[in-house]
């Protein structure tokens, strides 16, 4: 099928490039506006460092600004830090803005970044990103050093991820009594309710998945942005058609994402904008050892890759909207290895359990979101059907998103979905939080809900963090893809495509990336 749109190779930078250039660049502002705007679900709290999920990444991008940000060409771009140069080869010094003031009035300062580094130590989310930093120190009120262990070459990578967060707002106690600056995944915290950040949007109301508005900050600092949204009203719409109805009805302006199924009726209307880009999401399923016995035994693990028909469901259910996977690191990223290949085979499937002495199978549960990735719950659909197939008989459960993260945490199924893009756009990042051994100290392992453990992956990972070359980088990243490859440590399925679509004049091809974290802040609409 062909689609008259542009569609970028899979590699993550060409991605970038050829579909949209490096800049921003967009018509000038006339007038504010509101943007109506339909997502599949909301962010399930306004704190930026409860959740590591793309939903916070986005609010962060509209409440909150980073020390630095990507572009489309994933080079950095100077947000709350002016400047940065490396002071030795464990000191990063950034210059902050003068002048930047949160919603609450109170100034933006170094010790904000500190107090913010702090935190995100403290996220069972965000530790282990952050686990190769000491912390931060103060120079003075507009300078401060992210100071690592050991040479560490992600430091930048990790400044697009430091949101920093009012520290005077935050400190203190609630009327409950409670700590402001209290983390607590999926309870009902002051930082989870309440916002201030510097970004360009205030939040007004919040009714959680219903509606959220905001209003743009009359204070922004980043007085050359050329948006012009003065404020935004958000409404989650779960079901596929109703959010394209919407579009098309005129109801909303600006939707994500667009179900594969409508990306060529779409992108034949009059009147929409429709854009596409190949994107590094890897979708997968995880077996919990520590659930079923029979996951431990790595030809059992093995037989459920080969049976499960990835290329299929990326034909049948994708509508071949998105990139056959083998493994963790999409193709352009420093660990992908082009030797791995899907392996669908049902007979050696078949063969795999036998040898393993379940011939006749055995039953286990399976949890997927239905409202989280594209086409999320038909995926789960298809991969219960094709286990079938090897006698394993499965009961499958599919919830939204926000009830979907609680019982992820605790691990309430024995084979469970997950996506997962790179936060650091670095393909370790992958197998520190999916795969690396579980470790609540650390955070490491935080999203492995399989419970696999090897610890030579951990080891090599560990190692990979203080690699400053590249090309011995990329071969211990390769090395740690073919061991988990051989290990069968997760089910690999694709790397799923992005998609938006609007109405002619909102101008969302300037403001969306492959991060899928729009800077709706820098939205034109004519």
């Amino acid at each position: 099928m062909t689609f008259p749109f542009t569609k970028a190779a899979t590699g993550v930078l060409l991605a970038c490039t050829l579909a949209f250039g490096a800049g921003i660049a967009g018509p000038t502002p006339v007038e504010a506006k509101t943007l109506r705007m339909a997502y599949d679900a909301d962010p399930v709290s306004m704190d930026p460092m409860e959740q590591l999920s793309g939903g916070t990444m986005e609010m962060a991008h509209m409440v909150f600004d980073p020390l630095v940000r990507f572009t489309k060409a994933l080079d950095y771009e100077p947000r709350l830090a002016e400047r940065w140069e490396q002071i030795d080869d464990r000191t990063m010094r950034f210059y902050l803005r003068k002048g930047v003031v949160f919603h609450s009035g109170n100034p933006f300062t170094a010790e904000d970044v500190v107090f913010s580094l702090n935190r995100l130590k403290e996220s069972p989310d965000f530790k282990a990103l952050y686990e190769p930093f000491v912390g931060a120190e103060v120079v003075d009120d507009h300078t401060v050093d992210l100071i690592t262990e050991k040479p560490y070459p992600l430091v930048l990578n990790l400044a697009t991820y430091l949101f920093p967060m009012d520290k005077a707002f935050y400190t203190g106690t609630d009327d409950n009594g409670d700590p402001k600056d209290a983390i607590v995944k999926h309870g009902n915290t002051f930082a989870s309710t309440n916002a201030s950040g510097t970004g360009p949007f205030v939040l007004r109301s919040r009714e959680q998945g219903v509606r959220v508005e905001f209003e743009r900050f009359a204070d922004y600092w980043d007085t050359g942005s050329p948006g012009n949204v003065s404020e935004i009203i958000f409404t989650p719409i779960k079901e596929d058609p109703t959010r394209v109805a919407s579009l098309l009805s005129g109801g909303v302006d600006f939707i994500k994402p667009v179900p594969p199924t409508d990306l060529e009726r779409l992108s034949e209307e009059e009147g929409i904008n429709l854009v596409t880009m190949g994107g590094t999401r890897i979708i997968t399923l995880q077996m919990n050892q520590e659930r079923v016995e029979a996951f431990k035994d790595p030809r059992v693990r093995l037989a459920i890759v080969y049976a499960i028909n990835n290329k299929g469901i990326v034909d049948k259910i994708m509508k071949g909207f998105a990139t056959v996977a083998a493994q963790q690191s999409a193709p352009g990223q420093v660990g992908h290895a082009p030797d791995l290949m899907p392996r669908y085979d049902l007979e050696k499937a078949k063969a795999l359990m036998a040898e393993a002495g379940y011939a006749d199978g055995f039953s286990i549960t399976m949890m997927a979101p239905n409202n989280r990735y594209v086409n999320d719950d038909k995926i789960a659909e298809a991969a219960a059907a094709m286990l079938a197939r090897i006698n394993i008989k499965v009961d499958l459960t599919t919830i939204p998103k926000a009830q979907y993260w609680p019982e992820f945490d605790v691990r309430a199924a024995d084979i469970m979905m997950i996506g997962w893009h790179p936060d650091t756009e670095d393909s370790a990042n992958y197998t520190e939080f999916l795969l690396m051994t579980p470790d609540t100290e650390t955070g490491y392992g935080q999203y492995n809900s399989g419970n696999y453990a090897n610890p030579k992956v951990d080891e090599l990972i560990i190692q990979s963090q203080s690699m400053v070359d590249q090309e011995a980088r990329s071969k211990v990243l390769q090395d740690v893809e073919r061991i988990l490859h051989e290990d069968a440590a997760f089910v690999p399925l694709h790397w799923q495509d992005l998609s938006w679509a609007s109405r002619d004049g909102v101008h969302i091809e300037d403001i969306v990336n492959v991060m899928d974290f729009p800077y709706l802040g820098d939205l034109v609409i004519d």
